[in-house]
């Protein structure tokens, strides 16, 4: 039986040993990210079949890592786990139902891994909504049945969108991280 490439992206050592314990001896290679950057690399260079994802990491955090994710067609395939001990905190970029990843709450029980896992396979099967062919019929000329548009007119409006989704995903970042910090100073 093939090995499954497990990567956990955590800057926590304990976290990431603790992952690698609960998991089946002998199924499951795990490669270890410290930080944003180096598990983005990481996702680049090892291809895994699995993602556990903590969403507070230095350098690049969990939130920015998703969205690269996310944004990019071949990547959006792999199951993901994103993981906190913290989830207002995700809930305040993502709202639930999580679609196509999991969530696991730190600490969490060898069980309770296993279930998430199994959970982000299923989710990351799911069909992903494209907004592209209501793109392409609003962006046509009434009466032409969006003939006009060329296809490097149409990829072009794409990289333009995906950008403008990234900066709006940025700035809602940078928001909740304000309102975050700016709780902090009220309590």
């Amino acid at each position: 039986m093939t090995n499954h490439k497990i990567l956990v992206i955590d800057d926590s050592r304990v976290i990431r040993m603790r992952v690698r314990d609960m998991l089946p001896q002998g199924n499951f290679e795990v490669v270890e990210a410290q930080d944003g950057v180096e598990g983005m690399d990481a996702i680049r260079s090892q291809r895994p079949n699995l993602i556990m994802l903590d969403f507070l990491l230095p350098r690049m955090s969990g939130w920015e890592v998703f969205q690269e994710i996310q944004a990019n067609p071949d990547l959006q395939h792999i199951p993901l786990v994103l993981m906190s001990g913290r989830k207002e905190e995700v809930t305040e970029k993502m709202t639930e139902p999580f679609e196509y990843f999991e969530f696991i709450q730190k600490p969490f029980e060898q069980k309770e891994l296993i279930e998430a896992i199994k959970a982000a396979m299923v989710k990351a099967r799911k069909p992903r909504r494209t907004a592209a062919p209501a793109a392409a019929a609003a962006s046509a000329p009434a009466g032409t049945g969006g003939g006009d548009v060329s296809a490097a007119e149409f990829q072009a409006l794409q990289a333009q969108v995906k950008q403008l989704q990234g900066e709006v995903a940025m700035l809602k970042g940078q928001l909740g991280k304000m309102v975050a910090f700016i709780k902090q100073k009220l309590k």
